[in-house]
């Protein structure tokens, strides 16, 4: 199983705290760091303020050299594709390739209305968000020298030169989540490299999980070539006193975790992990919500990580 850390940085967090969490991930062997596309807290004060996430990126593609980096999930409502195409695959130049791009539908109103971006209703939502999708990888992946043209009920390009390039072999991985048992699955095994359930138990990951293989099937795909994954929150610690800490300090209480929560000693969460690999993940992002905390991924990559298969 595959370890990669995830961040929510508009609960608060400066770049410089990003830098330093991005910097441990990767001394610590993680696969990758991945971040949230949210300009609103929601919970407590959120100080000093959101971080934007295709900037946070492109800054640490320039500090780091190993790991993975991306979003779970980049909010289509908050950018036009085009523009966005350019700016993820300017990061995955600056990255030199390591970029992966998770992107969903928008679904926090309450930043839309804070910083005055349009909301229109879930229907529309998803399908601008389907188009969104269609541009971007058609965008990438029309040859150099060639153009390309999208005729949606949304968005409309003519004689694009579809420019700049992804720079990693294969494109830029497209990773497609969320808990809907229709649109999504089909969305998800048209276009995306990997499908990510967010915050559920082991339970609700197999049965979403098995959802998108049968649209695989469905659509004439194997459904081997897709990577499925886990979204949890985590709290690690050595001992019943410091998973007490670590748990106040995410608002948890131990032996009280909710259905998406891993939390305990480490011999506890391997338990946990392991009941998400056997719903068929291979993949998992745990959600530190503590940025300061740096001895946590300490603790998780030297007691947790070597007991998973």
């Amino acid at each position: 199983m595959q370890l990669r850390i995830f961040t929510e940085p508009q609960m608060g967090a400066t770049y410089d705290d990003l830098l330093a969490v991005a910097r441990r991930t990767e001394e610590n062997g993680f696969d990758a760091f991945f971040r949230s596309d949210h300009y609103l807290t929601m919970g407590g004060d959120g100080l000093p303020g959101p971080t934007d996430a295709w900037v946070t990126l492109g800054g640490l593609a320039r500090e780091t050299s190993r790991i993975r980096l991306g979003t779970l999930m980049t909010a289509a409502t908050f950018r036009l594709p085009g523009a966005l195409a350019i700016s993820v695959a300017q990061v995955d130049q600056m990255s030199g390739g390591r970029v992966e791009f998770g992107i969903g539908a928008g679904w926090f109103e309450a930043e839309h209305t804070a910083y005055g971006i349009p909301f229109p209703e879930l229907g529309e939502r998803f399908d601008r968000y389907e188009e969104q999708v269609a541009v971007l990888t058609g965008l990438w992946g029309t040859p150099a020298g060639e153009t390309f043209d999208f005729e949606g009920g949304h968005y409309r390009l003519a004689g694009s030169p579809a420019l700049p390039k992804p720079v990693q072999d294969g494109g830029i991985p497209v990773i497609i989540g969320g808990k809907g048992t229709k649109r999504t699955p089909r969305l998800a095994a048209r276009y995306a490299a990997e499908f990510n359930v967010p915050f559920e138990s082991p339970e609700a990951n197999a049965r979403l999980f098995a959802g998108v293989r049968e649209a695989c099937e469905a659509a004439g795909r194997d459904p081997a070539s897709m990577v499925f994954s886990s979204a949890v929150t985590v709290a690690v610690g050595k001992d019943d006193a410091e998973v007490a800490r670590r748990a106040e300090a995410i608002g948890r209480t131990p032996g009280q975790w909710g259905a998406a929560d891993v939390g305990g000693t480490p011999a506890q969460v391997v338990d946990v992990l392991g009941r998400y690999a056997e719903a068929g993940a291979t993949r998992v992002y745990l959600q530190v919500l503590d940025l300061a905390d740096l001895d946590h991924l300490d603790l998780i990559a030297a007691e947790v990580a070597p007991q998973l298969p």
